[in-house]
């Protein structure tokens, strides 16, 4: 089954590509849409009304607080689920796993947790994160046995490396437990997305690519005796026509600024993310040739951070190429476009009826 989800652009939204990296410094006011409340409230409620079961909030300092702000927009919706991203490394687990079941009582069972180890030893270290690229892995693999170590095992005893804790636990433990999703492409990220993850998110690479990663990714959660589940972050631009959407994608192009393309490139090459750098690879930094594979285009990433390629095609294509990975085995998609608002209509309309 396909699960569409959409984006909570709270760093901004704008007619064009928003060039938000994780070692920016978020500013309100900075893009044409800044991420007020009133304005997020209606991506949610078209989002939710549109079929998509739910939307992901990022997380960094470029951006709004995806706790603060979901909770906040939990009045607005009924059935809309929030997939909140937050940084395992940054708060105790004991507390993340009080918040998260606070947090699915007062929604009713809304709950998803994306937990993004973090990739930019620049924005790390903003929040006081000097550990290295593998330890923060090592960080989130006890970090995650004891979130749900404190939500079933009441009271939970842990010691390793990273973590002591005592008598953990929650007033009572989440119903239904929030799934967690999770990414990396470095060998010390995948064995700790076997261990814990419902759901591995891959951002969006050609099918061959996404292929050779989920079957990576679902040997090591074969030994460990655990099914997972797998989901893909893209953008989409899709138009009832493909010429359309396409003179949409080169109108965005267009609107960059060469200069802005070699600064955000040269602060994104000091990632230590691997899926960072895979992203980078898909086009070299150059504006050339960026579709990398039929109807994936690789545009985005010139100047953003994290997901950079986007469907670009009429409705037909953009399913049809959706329906391609899902074949491969992707069942869940986080998708966006800018604006959010607008687009959210075009693929809500266009594309999930086809799907």
């Amino acid at each position: 089954m396909i699960v569409p989800h959409w984006f909570l652009p709270t760093s901004g939204d704008a007619r064009g590509i928003v060039a938000r990296r994780h070692a920016d410094r978020g500013e309100a006011g900075a893009t044409a849409r800044p991420p007020d409340l009133d304005y997020l409230a209606q991506i949610a409620r078209a989002a939710e009304h549109l079929g998509f079961t739910g939307v992901l909030t990022p997380t960094g300092t470029f951006c709004e607080d995806a706790w603060i702000t979901t909770a906040a927009l939990l009045r607005e919706t009924r059935t809309l689920r929030y997939l909140v991203a937050f940084r395992p490394g940054l708060i105790s687990p004991t507390l993340a796993a009080q918040q998260a079941s606070t947090y699915q009582r007062i929604s009713g069972g809304r709950l998803m947790l994306n937990v993004v180890t973090g990739g930019d030893a620049v924005e790390q270290q903003r929040f006081g994160d000097w550990a290295e690229h593998d330890s923060r892995y090592a960080r989130t693999d006890e970090f995650l046995t004891v979130l749900r170590g404190a939500w079933h095992s009441d009271p939970f005893d842990y010691t390793g490396e990273h973590y002591h804790v005592a008598g953990a636990g929650t007033l009572a433990a989440p119903d239904p437990t929030p799934p967690v999703y999770f990414g990396g492409s470095s060998d010390a990220a995948l064995p700790v997305a076997a261990r814990h993850a419902d759901v591995y998110l891959t951002w969006g690479e050609p099918p061959a690519q996404v292929a050779e990663k989920i079957g990576r990714v679902r040997k090591l959660a074969d030994e460990a005796g655990r099914a997972i589940r797998f989901g893909i972050r893209l953008h989409v631009i899709t138009r009832d026509t493909a010429e359309q959407a396409w003179a949409e994608a080169r109108r965005m192009l267009d609107a960059l600024d060469p200069a802005e393309i070699a600064r955000a490139q040269a602060a994104l090459r000091t990632s230590q993310s691997v899926g960072q750098q895979r992203m980078l690879a898909l086009h070299g930094g150059s504006a050339d040739d960026l579709e990398i594979s039929p109807n994936l285009w690789a545009g985005v990433g010139l100047v953003r951070g994290g997901a950079g390629t986007a469907l670009v095609g009429c409705h037909e294509q953009v399913a049809e190429r959706i329906a391609e990975y899902h074949e491969l085995g992707i069942d869940e998609f986080v998708l966006s476009g800018y604006p959010h608002l607008e687009e959210a209509y075009q693929v809500g309309e266009g594309v999930l009826p086809l799907l």
